[in-house]
């Protein structure tokens, strides 16, 4: 019953344009646990003992907070369904992630061990040194990367399709990255499909988000970039991150020309406003010492 409900549930945001994808895998885990104790409604107490079991105090919450908003919507159809309390777990602090800015060398490493993937024979090490190359080079969404069909290839750049602010856009790629991609394209020619996804599972497929995702933390941790399972640390979001300031730290140190920058970095980026492109800016050693040196030139009665 339980399931049918998820269906139903899935389905409602679905059509009201919400992706639903990290929601739908965390209520399918839950829905899973709650049928195996016979379950055909919603039990709070139940709820709380699913979500303790994640490693980390911000994923029980989110599993408790995930698992509460559906017990809302069903409890307003059948009163038999529980919701469970908003603070077991406590309410943490509200503050934006720090995010993590890789090295050049830590970005190879990624690569070089996302090419040493197995099966030999598999396109699987092709898939992901190639996505997450991308990723590395052009800031995209990894969504935006996932949803890429062959013919969004062309000779003058990516063609990104409906993103998330309901905007196309054409990204244009340095040679080195075009010189990649063609060379994907070459051994993805040689896999018999019929879907035209650009980026295949294993099972040739569309790749999953979560797959993916969970293919780069474990390089991530083997690397020792990132912590181990609860630990948090570097994600694949992050390539984003990266992206916006090492872009940043290469503009010239002029306000005009650190404006235009903002503007071009926006447009590439996908963001409806420019002051979408701040929330990616972190401070990093290079931009705290151009911001200095413009504060030292102002100081001086010169503009910078």
């Amino acid at each position: 019953m339980l399931n049918n409900d998820l269906q139903r549930h899935a389905d409602l945001h679905r059509a009201l344009g919400f992706k639903f994808r990290t929601q739908y895998a965390l209520l399918r885990l839950f829905v899973s646990y709650a049928e195996k104790l016979d379950d055909e409604f919603i039990i709070g107490a139940h709820v709380v003992e699913w979500a303790a079991q994640a490693p980390s105090p911000a994923q029980r919450r989110n599993r408790l907070l995930t698992v509460r908003r559906f017990a809302l919507a069903l409890r307003a159809e059948d009163p038999r369904h529980e919701v469970p309390p908003d603070n077991v777990f406590g309410h943490p602090e509200r503050r934006r992630r720090k995010p993590y800015i890789y090295t050049p060398n830590e970005i190879a490493r990624i690569l070089t061990a996302a090419a040493k993937l197995g099966p030999a024979a598999s396109i699987k090490s092709s898939t992901y040194e190639t996505l997450f190359g991308l990723l590395a080079a052009t800031g995209m969404r990894i969504s935006e990367a996932l949803a890429l069909r062959l013919g969004d290839v062309t000779a003058d750049g990516l063609l990104v399709r409906t993103t998330k602010f309901q905007k196309s856009r054409l990204l244009p790629l340095h040679s080195t990255t075009q010189v990649a991609i063609d060379k994907y394209l070459e051994i993805r020619a040689g896999v018999a499909v019929a879907n035209d996804h650009l980026f295949l599972s294993a099972s040739f497929e569309p790749l999953p988000y979560n797959t993916a995702a969970a293919v780069f933390r474990r390089l991530a941790r083997a690397l020792g970039i990132r912590g181990g399972p609860g630990e948090g640390g570097a994600r694949v979001h992050d390539l984003r991150h990266t992206f916006a300031v090492r872009s940043l730290e290469g503009c010239p140190s002029d306000r005009r020309a650190i404006a235009r920058h903002l503007v071009a970095l926006s447009t590439y980026l996908g963001h409806a406003r420019v002051i979408d492109t701040y929330w990616y800016l972190e401070a990093t050693p290079i931009l705290l010492k151009d911001v200095a040196a413009a504060g030292e030139m102002l100081l001086g009665g010169t503009q910078a």
